[in-house]
C-alpha cells in the first residue's frame, strides 16, 4: 500500500514590491506553506484559474502592477473559491468594498500577524 503524501498548504501572494514579496514568502515557506508569487493581479488571476481550490491563502497588496488592483483580484479569489482565506494590505485607507470574507490590513502590519494568519488558514 501506498504512503500518502502529507498535506502541504499552498499560498498565493500577490505584491509588486520584491522586497516585500520576497519576505511575505521567506515567512511562509519557513512555516512549511508551498508558496505562489505574483506580483500582478493578472498573474495571480491565471494561478487562481488553475488551483484556486488548491489555496489555503492569499495575501495582496491593494496597488499591484498591471491594470487591476488588489481588491478586484479578492472579488475574483472568493468567487473562485469561497472558503480561500484573503488578506488585502494597503498603505492608504481602502476606497473598495470588500468580498465577504476578506479581510483588510492596513500596513504596516507585523510578521507575526502573518504567521497567525497563515495557522488559521490552515485551519479552514
Amino acid at each position: 500500500m501506498r504512503q500518502s503524501e502529507p498535506f502541504t498548504a499552498t499560498a498565493l501572494i500577490v505584491e509588486d514590491d520584491l522586497m516585500q514579496r520576497e519576505m511575505l514568502c521567506l515567512l511562509l515557506e519557513e512555516s512549511g506553506y508551498q508558496v505562489i508569487q505574483c506580483e500582478s493581479a493578472e498573474a495571480a488571476e491565471l494561478v487562481l484559474e488553475k488551483s484556486a481550490g488548491a489555496l489555503c491563502l492569499m495575501l495582496t497588496d491593494v496597488q499591484l502592477a498591471g491594470r487591476m488592483n488588489g481588491v478586484e483580484l479578492a472579488h475574483v479569489a472568493k468567487d473562485r473559491n469561497p472558503k480561500l482565506d484573503v488578506v488585502v494590505t494597503s498603505g492608504r485607507p481602502l476606497m473598495q468594498p470588500l468580498p465577504a470574507g476578506a479581510k483588510f490590513w492596513a500596513k504596516p502590519w507585523a510578521p507575526l500577524d502573518v504567521l497567525r494568519e497563515a495557522e488559521i488558514a490552515q485551519l479552514n
